[in-house]
């Protein structure tokens, strides 16, 4: 189960990122240093000021700190492709296109247009283009991420994103109940809804809950799926 609450220490991201939103690049520098760190961690621990066996813990960070290496290694490799220093293929292996060239198309197999490529499909349109000059497949186009995707990228959020602010204003709302009275049960300030016999609810009467959304959204500026209201969003 995802711990979905954060800390302010957690949410204080200035010292990650130079510009508005982090690069892939600095992705990959920021995981290396942690990788790092983990490994210096496991190497101090190997000598602990109390005669405490860390063996298991030692492993552990040794674990992680290869799991983050891999990771900083995958977001360096999508630094180059999104600078358009890889050349990947215009299509899945079942045609489907990506980016720009998928927008209004039907890709019902895999759920929906693939107009923003994930991690893993980027890194398989990248060995296929290897794979086909590799063979000298004639025919086989290939592109650049900053081609394919021309014009995509304005109002975008990605989904963790859009889950945490959803989250977020799920939160607001229920506040929010709390503070209304009920026109059904007649539930007032810092009341939950009750139900025929007079029992306490942890569920809000329609209404109420209704009157809270609408109030939380005007303030947060909810616009239809979008948990914020994001100009020109895909």
């Amino acid at each position: 189960m995802t711990d979905t609450h954060e800390t302010a220490a957690e949410t204080d991201t200035t010292g990650l990122i130079e510009g508005k939103n982090i690069t892939l690049d600095e992705l990959a520098v920021e995981l290396a240093g942690i990788e790092l760190r983990l490994r210096q961690l496991a190497r101090a621990a190997e000598v602990p000021a109390t005669p405490v066996e860390l063996a298991d813990v030692i492993n552990s960070l040794r674990s992680t700190a290869s799991t983050v290496r891999e990771t900083s290694d995958r977001m360096g490799f999508l630094a180059r492709i999104v600078e358009g220093d890889v050349p990947l293929a215009t299509t899945f292996p079942s045609g489907d296109p990506w980016g720009t060239a998928a927008r209004g198309t039907d890709r019902k197999d895999f759920g929906g247009p693939a107009i923003v490529p994930t991690v893993w499909q980027l890194v398989r349109l990248a060995q296929d283009a290897k794979l086909a000059s590799a063979e000298g497949a004639e025919g086989r186009e290939t592109t650049t991420y900053p081609e394919a995707m021309a014009g995509i990228g304005i109002g975008w959020e990605s989904k963790a994103a859009s889950s945490r602010r959803r989250r977020e204003r799920d939160a607001e709302v229920a506040v929010e109940v709390l503070r209304l009275t009920c026109e059904k049960c007649g539930a007032g300030d810092g009341q939950q809804c009750k139900t025929a016999k007079g029992w306490p609810a942890d569920k809000a009467h329609v209404g109420r809950q209704r009157q809270a959304e609408a109030t939380v959204d005007e303030r947060l500026g909810y616009l239809g799926s979008n948990p914020v209201a994001v100009p020109e969003a895909l």
